[in-house]
């Protein structure tokens, strides 16, 4: 009976996408939902009778999606590592192209830029000069993507 129940579940994820060898691991993700939503109170039973299918497909797609979130490779380029391109021979180009870039940006951005990378932290900035916090955010954040496209 369990080994059945067992098998739906892993042919849902297997609906979505997941790799075999990932199945086990969702599946037991999905009992530990199923307990903390027992311990809280809640109720996993269709009229009082038997487990709810729709309930064990959200779940399991609830967590299939976040699996794949997690598992995306995100690039983070550190500001620091400008510093290491530009004593390198071989970027000494792509540090130029940078460089030039930057003063063909608008001078607010690129002055805000270069503040924050040279230490200063945003709210320290936006303590002294008034600007709002979030207007300091974007205008590094925009900056800073502007470079990695470059990169």
């Amino acid at each position: 009976m369990l080994n059945a129940k067992r098998d739906k579940w892993v042919n849902i994820l297997l609906h979505f996408g997941c790799h075999p060898d990932n199945c086990e691991d969702l599946i037991q993700d999905m009992y530990i939902k199923f307990f903390e939503k027992l311990k809280s109170g809640g109720d996993i039973l269709y009229k009082k009778k038997a487990i709810n299918y729709y309930y064990v497909f959200k779940v399991l797609r609830s967590i299939y999606v976040d699996s794949k979130r997690k598992e995306k490779v995100v690039m983070y380029l550190n500001i620091k590592d400008l510093d290491r391109l530009e004593s390198d021979p071989d970027n000494t180009d792509l540090y130029d192209s940078i460089e030039g870039h930057l003063k063909k940006m608008y001078w607010y951005d690129r002055k805000v830029f270069e503040i924050i990378t040279e230490g200063e932290s945003i709210r320290q900035l936006s303590h002294k000069t008034g600007i709002s916090y979030h207007s300091l955010y974007n205008s590094f954040k925009r900056t800073k993507n502007k470079i990695k496209k470059l990169l």
